[in-house]
């Protein structure tokens, strides 16, 4: 991919994710629910289709929509809400863990910077980006496993883990697309570009893609 080509590549998957379900935490995000329920949405969204995580965020929120509440409630309550989503078991250890590091260190409020929020237990570069980014509309970039698949796949950095790809992305991605780029490649990786066999076939990003590492697609 011609790095020059990257605003086309924007604009490209915009017009995407306007025919498509937008990720679940964006959706939160633009119905203003907050940087507490980002934060727990993110945490339980890892590992963890958006249905799945969709349906986990109202049940949990609905009993426990701060930090005092969810202390409120016993891992094991924690766990049977959340169910199904992945390591529902540890996912719940660490949401009463940060609740109760938001309350003794933050007097309840979520952080709005990125080392405090890397503070937290369990919280982690992908997190604390996309709860500054969402959650704040601060500057940030969050890398996950479809942001970091596709900007290797596309040719656009050459970087071998999601962290690689964060401060590779920094040097040169322009900071106006910092804030959507996740959502939009996270709509972009759900719907076409799967990590195995993708939909080359039919992608619109077809013109601009190296197609690295690229066996078998449709």
């Amino acid at each position: 991919m011609n790095d020059r080509d990257i605003g086309k590549v924007v604009a490209r998957l915009k017009d995407h994710l306007a025919q498509v379900t937008t990720p679940i935490v964006t959706f939160l995000a633009e119905a203003r629910r907050g940087p507490f329920t980002i934060l727990i949405s993110t945490l339980l969204s890892l590992r963890t289709k958006d249905d799945v995580t969709a349906g986990a965020t109202a049940r949990l929120m609905a009993r426990a929509a701060t930090p005092e509440a969810m202390l409120r409630l016993t891992e094991a309550e924690i766990a049977r809400l959340i169910f199904p989503v992945g390591f529902y078991r540890t996912k719940a250890r660490t949401i009463r863990a940060v609740c109760r590091d938001l309350i003794d260190r933050f007097d309840s409020r979520v952080p709005d910077t990125l080392d405090e929020l890397l503070s937290l237990k369990g919280v982690g570069r992908k997190t604390a980006n996309l709860v500054l980014t969402l959650g704040f509309g601060k500057e940030g970039l969050c890398v996950d496993t479809h942001v970091h698949r596709i900007s290797n796949r596309l040719g656009y950095v050459v970087t071998k883990t999601p962290e690689q790809t964060e401060f590779a992305l920094r040097a040169k991605l322009p900071k106006r697309y910092w804030t959507d780029y996740n959502t939009l490649l996270v709509a972009f990786g759900q719907s076409v570009c799967h990590p195995v066999s993708p939909f080359c076939g039919r992608c619109t990003l077809a013109a601009f893609c190296d197609r690295v590492g690229v066996a078998r697609s449709r």
